[in-house]
């Protein structure tokens, strides 16, 4: 008799089940769990402030010290901008050799509320600039050392923080032994909806984080592109506009000379238009009922102030019938240096590819473009609505309990990420039914949270000497 052909996919041979438990089982030995908790800084590491710097160098000059600004205020900003410094340090770390589509940047702040295109709220990771395929410790890392950092801040004691971060880490691991007895398509279907936040809600937090939790979700369902109108906008001669808010929204007429601002308006104009193939015909229809009125630069988030950020003010129907999109400049991945550069050439289809990958459901104006500035130079962007139903919950108003459910239902929700792309099976494997990865990851995120703490106090010697300029906004 013949022997049968060993199943494939992608061209890639397809490892049954087993095979996939032996080989999550065997990466043990190449990587000790226990392992997962020790780090020592390599003597050759770079100096973080000049990672940031040369981040820096291709940003807008003028938003530099914005950013500086806010990664000095504290260590957990400074953390929320420095990815790149991390995943220098990660490199140098023990790994599995399992593969995920990793977010890379997937800190406790990275996660939260948004809509999907039925009109449902999930939560979610919510930042994808750092994607791509890689080490899914790594990601799970990065969210331990943000919720150890976050515990310092909020005055919670040592203990309290391991019980934090080793309850993410047994959430984590639950859940992706779960996923691995599950069929592709249920893993596929999997989500956390307003609904299941609510219960956890009522079973895990404090009276006072319920009713913070509730607030949170019916704020959520209100942040849409009529409230950010209202916020962002303002009628001028009987015409809608971007008010000038600088330097965080900065109107076109404002920013620019008139010998150079129609130019510009008409390369965002093109972007408009050349993303919306991007889009799936359906969606690329509805886009092409709107037309765009105006733009303004915005500044955004911590660690990406000083990337070019256009938002762009669509109407449809009338005056009343907004749509704001959000263009962001799409650089290379801080993994890129130490995973490779993956399969897309295109930086904002790198970001849109691995979000619709990750994400249980995406924004339904997601896309992606290349674009030539006015100075020539060719920058990738993608491109989403500004707000579409997104929430978030401050870390400062958690008590311990509170962050610890927090904590817990945004590991499975990496979980969850994690298995749609990676070796699930595999992965729970290496993780196993007790809690030696779980210790471990306590261990790491104390002594890295050390060490950003550091490099914090580095940024700021940078500052106080002149080496760095930073701004308050």
């Amino acid at each position: 008799m013949a022997k049968r052909a060993a199943k494939t996919e992608n061209g890639v041979q397809r490892l049954s089940v087993a095979e996939r438990v032996a080989r999550g089982r065997a990466a043990r030995r190449r990587a000790p769990r226990s392992g997962q908790g020790e780090f020592e800084p390599s003597a050759q590491r770079r100096n973080p402030v000049d990672i940031l710097e040369g981040q820096s160098a291709g940003r807008v000059p003028e938003l530099v010290p914005i950013r500086y600004g806010r990664m000095s205020e504290s260590p957990f900003r400074f953390y929320r901008g420095a990815a790149a410094v991390m995943a220098a340090d990660l490199a140098h770390t023990q790994d599995s050799g399992l593969r995920v589509q990793a977010c890379g940047d997937a800190h406790m702040l990275n996660y939260g509320l948004l809509g999907t295109p039925e009109r449902n709220l999930l939560f979610d990771l919510n930042d994808f600039d750092e994607t791509l395929p890689g080490p899914w410790e790594w990601d799970v890392k990065r969210l331990a050392v943000s919720l150890a950092i976050a515990g310092r801040e909020n005055g919670f004691s040592e203990r309290e923080r391991a019980v934090i971060v080793q309850s993410a880490g047994r959430s984590y691991r639950e859940r992706m032994r779960e996923y691995a007895v599950m069929r592709h398509l249920d893993v596929w279907y999997a989500r956390v909806d307003a609904e299941q936040l609510q219960t956890l809600g009522a079973t895990e937090l404090r009276s006072r984080g319920r009713k913070r939790l509730a607030e949170e979700l019916a704020k959520a369902r209100g942040r849409d592109s009529m409230q950010a109108a209202a916020k962002l906008t303002e009628v001028v001669a009987g015409e809608r506009r971007f008010r000038s808010m600088p330097p965080l929204v900065m109107p076109l007429t404002e920013l620019m000379p008139d010998n150079q601002r129609g130019t510009l308006e008409d390369q965002i104009r093109d972007m408009v238009e050349q993303y919306g193939r991007t889009l799936p015909s359906d969606r690329r229809h509805l886009l092409r009922q709107f037309t765009v009125v105006d733009m303004a630069r915005k500044v955004v988030g911590v660690g990406s102030v000083g990337t070019r950020c256009w938002i762009i003010l669509l109407l449809g129907r009338d005056g009343e019938d907004p749509l704001i999109l959000q263009a962001k400049e799409a650089a290379e991945s801080v993994l890129t240096p130490y995973v490779g550069a993956g399969e897309y050439s295109m930086q904002g289809e790198r970001v849109v590819a691995g979000q619709r990958l990750m994400q249980a459901a995406s924004d339904i104006f997601l896309g992606w473009h290349r674009a030539k500035g006015i100075d020539g130079r060719e920058r990738d962007f993608y491109v989403r609505q500004l707000r579409d139903w997104k929430g978030s919950i401050e870390p400062e108003l958690m008590a311990p309990r509170g962050m610890q459910a927090f904590g817990d239902v945004c590991a499975a929700t990496l979980a969850r990420a994690h298995a749609r792309s990676g070796d699930r099976i595999g992965i729970a494997a290496y993780l196993g039914g007790g809690d030696v990865f779980d210790r471990a990851l306590v261990r790491f995120a104390e002594t890295y949270a050390d060490l950003n703490e550091r490099d914090h106090q580095a940024l700021l010697d940078a500052v106080a000497a002149g080496r760095l300029a930073a701004q308050t906004a």
